[in-house]
């Protein structure tokens, strides 16, 4: 049955688009299970309808006819119970409806179960047979790890025939969930980068200049039998005259009279070589790898590798410059920061990225640059997308494909009001943050590039509650040397001087790998990060707090802060480490004060042993973000489970609680820079709970300023009493939105759209 399972869903993954793929399936498992019927009825988002889309035994005419509502029928009541059906005379169920048209008449036996991706019933697959008896649970189970399997598959398929399909057809629009990257609505046209060599990621375009595509792939291809010739010809010794013949084969794979004819028939119909190779090159993979035979099987890599050479030259020798629509919208597999910077800023309106999280580079930039973004975004079939209509939902995660029209006029009306909202929020920016009732409370930044601080300052930040100094260690091939680090902290300092610039320490690991310092771990998040890396190796930490202890030298700004602290014992090792770098400094004949000293609480543990952090240190700052992980066990970057992602939850208020009142019971600050603090509702409960400093990304720091001088302490201290009592996040969520309405800030509010 393994291996069942897995031919069929190798077959599936490579079909040529949805149809292709249900038709595989009915054919496939009816095989495979020896019954006689086998069909799939698929939902429409847009009927609420389970339409029948595919079937082997059944009358075919019917495909795209016949149809049932939720709870309507067998097929009905599988969709409705989200669970399966199992009947040895199906027409004696209760809910047995009969159509004439559609053949089952003469078919008793039925099982029916659910296809399920993302707690979205997509569909339901259902096996029938003449035969009065019960499926057996082998059979049973077989039939729900199929529907398993394949339901990814189907939602992806679903995604790219919606995608594919013509703008002014009546196909249902499609909504691709993702991790929020950088808040805001963008409505734009996709432009597809594509990595190096991948032919998997090539987007498809038409071009006028067929010549000059035509040219260009066969001078790649020229390129490309050059290289193999020279690999044959020093390999020549070595090689059984057999063995030498395999690179004539190989060779022989690009002809005119095979491949390569294909590859220029498509450019001589206006595809552009790269998609065009892309194309065929795919079609002939997929081709191989559904062969039974292993060796006829193996020739998959070979094409697969020549393809791959062949797209590595056109690429290089592709020098033309891509147009940039007024409105554009940058997607990709793994946007990275160096391709934002081929845009000029004014055109571009939002990024799309089907890998990374929210703390990806990318999207730390994009939030520094106020521009909304979606990272995550598994299934999106992104190289399909280029010169598309794009709507990107930054503050929900959600990328809306062919979105219907009140649907696309709600977005529109979203941007209009954020664009006011901006330009109300722009007079708060010498304001003080200052509640109604007279409470101070400092607002600051979250940065790591000198692309961070003139926003920043811009929004009237008053110091800076957490500097990524990892971000230049990404920027680079190798670990930047001690002065190299002096004058990257030094030009922090001074942009923000007097203002003070809290610096955490070197935070590797988890999502954030080095690529000349890789750590590879079955469970990052759980593994070897922050500061067990720096403790681990000291000559790093140490280079880091000296480069640091050298920058503040004469501004006496700098804070500095540790990352990732789970016990006491590392807290004394690392502050031991930090005397030695100042006595050395001090040595140096350097002029270096000590500067103020933190802890991170990002774990459960430091939350249970906040009072003993304080007492041997100078604040608490909580990393919000990974503390609600954390506690709740939720990879906040999964796309899967990011709808169980709640900072509002519970559990998460009451750490938050005993962080705040632990440090205050030893006398110390305690600050926060996760997510939350940048939330208007949120900064309203830690005001509440006592929070002396809340940092956040800059973009967020008006909104917050407006929220909190619109109430005051005690209206906010009531609220926080009334929403501890709640059980569930949703419900204090709306409670806290409910809130915001009632003191004037209902623009705060930014609700999934469907």
């Amino acid at each position: 049955m393994l291996n069942i399972l897995r031919h069929i869903t190798q077959e599936v993954n490579a079909a040529s688009g949805l149809q292709d793929a249900l038709e595989i399936i009915v054919r496939r498992v009816r095989d495979a299970m020896g019954t006689e019927v086998c069909s799939i009825y698929l939902r429409d988002p847009g009927e609420e309808r389970f339409i029948f889309r595919a079937t082997e035994g059944l009358n075919p005419e019917q495909v795209g006819i016949a149809s049932l509502a939720a709870g309507e029928g067998l097929v009905g009541t599988v969709a409705e119970r989200e669970e399966p059906l199992n009947l040895e005379n199906a027409e004696t169920h209760p809910n047995f409806r009969f159509f004439p048209d559609i053949g089952e008449e003469s078919f008793h036996a039925f099982l029916g179960v659910p296809i399920i991706h993302q707690r979205d019933v997509l569909g339901v697959l259902v096996v029938q047979q003449a035969q009065r008896r019960r499926f057996d649970e082998s059979e049973e189970a077989f039939l729900v790890t199929m529907s398993a399997q394949l339901a990814a598959v189907i939602a992806h398929a679903r995604v790219t025939g919606a995608v594919l399909a013509d703008a002014r057809s009546a196909s249902a629009p499609a909504k691709i969930g993702g991790v929020p990257g950088a808040p805001g609505i963008a409505i734009g046209t996709a432009v597809v980068v594509s990595p190096i060599a991948d032919l998997y990621a090539v987007p498809q375009r038409m071009v006028d200049d067929r010549r000059a595509e035509l040219s260009a792939f066969r001078h790649a291809l020229y390129r490309v039998r050059e290289d193999i010739e020279a690999v044959a010809d020093n390999l020549g010794g070595e090689l059984s005259r057999e063995d030498h013949a395999l690179f004539d084969v190989y060779l022989g794979i690009l002809d005119d009279s095979s491949i390569g004819r294909e590859v220029v028939s498509l450019i001589r119909e206006g595809h552009w070589a790269q998609g065009a190779l892309s194309q065929v090159m795919i079609e002939h993979i997929r081709h191989f790898e559904r062969m039974e035979h292993s060796y006829l099987k193996e020739r998959a890599v070979d094409v697969k590798d020549l393809g791959t050479r062949v797209l590595a030259y056109l690429q290089d020798s592709d020098k033309r410059e891509t147009q940039f629509p007024e409105q554009t919208i940058l997607v990709g597999e793994e946007l990275t920061a160096s391709s934002l910077g081929e845009i000029p800023r004014e055109r571009l309106a939002g990024l799309i990225s089907v890998r990374g999280s929210g703390n990806s580079h990318v999207a730390i930039l994009a939030r520094a640059m106020g521009v909304p973004t979606v990272m995550g975004a598994v299934d999106l079939p992104y190289t399909r997308l280029e010169g598309r209509d794009v709507v990107i939902d930054g503050y929900n995660g959600t990328v809306h494909l062919n979105p219907r029209p009140d649907v696309l006029a709600k977005f529109e009306e979203v941007l209009v009001s954020d664009r006011e909202l901006n330009k109300d929020l722009e007079a708060l920016r010498d304001q003080p943050c200052i509640t109604l009732d007279g409470h101070r409370m400092p607002l600051w930044v979250n940065t790591g590039l000198m692309a961070d601080v003139t926003r920043s300052l811009e929004q009237g930040a008053e110091g800076v509650g957490l500097y990524r100094t990892e971000v230049p260690f990404l920027l680079r091939e190798r670990f930047p040397s001690e002065e190299e680090q002096r004058q990257i902290y030094r030009n922090q300092l001074q942009a923000f001087a007097p203002r003070p610039v809290t610096m955490r320490t070197l935070d590797i690991g988890g999502d954030k790998a080095l690529p000349y310092f890789p750590i590879e771990e079955d469970n990052p998040f759980l593994g070897w990060r922050g500061i067990r890396v720096t403790l681990d190796h000291p000559e790093i930490f140490l280079a880091q707090v000296r480069a640091m202890l050298k920058a503040n030298a004469g501004l006496g700004n700098l804070r500095i802060m540790l990352p990732m602290i789970c016990s006491i014992p590392e807290v004394d090792e690392a502050l031991e480490l930090i005397h030695r770098s100042h006595r050395e400094i001090i040595q140096e004949g350097i002029e270096a004060e000590m500067p103020l000293i933190g802890v991170m609480v990002e774990v459960p543990s430091a939350v249970y042993q906040a009072r003993a952090l304080a007492k041997r240190v100078d604040f608490l700052s909580v990393g919000s973000n990974d503390l609600t992980q954390y506690l709740l066990a939720v990879d906040r970057n999964n796309a899967r489970v990011a709808d169980l992602y709640h900072s509002m939850h519970p559990a998460v208020l009451q750490a938050l609680r005993l962080v705040a009142d632990a440090a205050h019971a030893e006398g110390k600050n305690v600050g926060i820079c996760g997510e939350l603090a940048g939330e208007p509702e949120g900064a309203v409960l830690l005001l509440a709970m006592g929070y002396d400093i809340l940092s956040m990304n800059a973009t967020s720091l008006p909104k917050v300023k407006k929220a909190l001088r619109n109430v005051n302490l005690i209206e906010a201290k009531s609220l926080l009493e009334e929403v501890v009592t709640m059980d569930d996040a949703a419900e204090i969520h709306h409670r806290l939105e409910s809130f915001l309405a009632t003191h004037g800030m209902e623009k705060f509010i930014h609700n999934p759209v469907d």
